[in-house]
């Protein structure tokens, strides 16, 4: 019963951002930073929210210095915050191990910044994607998924 409200609320909150947004601004930009300096990203993809209407600009992704088991701070507009989204990373530990993860979906309207820490001491931090939802759902086995209507890319500059 709550999933459905959480579904039914995100879908709600969806299309009253999608009929309240000023298409005239362009597309949300996200902010990337790290140890005193920051990028900020337009979006790699972008989607109507019924994600069907779809530009790709492969060019949008950001590159950003990002020492090793530095944090990373994310900042995403009311325009990307007012609908789910999360942020999907990839680490390299220093035995070269790779991690990679995903926050917890952040619900419509709850938070507009993100503190991403590295997962192990001295963790190299290497790729950082936010990822908005949209309303059109993904059918899949155990139930479905909301396609990802805009993406923000950030590679990582790890050169020592």
């Amino acid at each position: 019963m709550r999933s459905t409200r959480f579904v039914l609320g995100a879908l709600l909150t969806l299309g009253l951002v999608a009929a309240c947004s000023n298409g005239d601004d362009g597309p949300p930009k996200v902010t990337f930073g790290a140890a005193g300096s920051s990028v900020t990203a337009s979006p790699t993809q972008y989607c109507d929210v019924q994600v069907q209407d779809c530009k790709a600009d492969p060019n949008a992704a950001v590159v950003l210095r990002v020492p090793p088991g530095e944090a990373l701070d994310v900042s995403v507009p009311t325009a990307v915050s007012e609908a789910p989204w999360q942020v999907v990373f990839r680490y390299r530990a220093a035995d070269g191990a790779r991690t990679q993860a995903r926050t917890n979906v952040f619900g419509a309207g709850e938070r507009s910044e993100y503190t991403l820490e590295p997962p192990v001491e001295g963790a190299q931090l290497e790729t950082v994607e936010v990822q908005q939802f949209g309303t059109a759902m993904v059918a899949r086995e155990d139930g479905v998924d909301f396609a990802t209507r805009a993406t923000w890319v950030l590679s990582v500059d790890d050169r020592a």
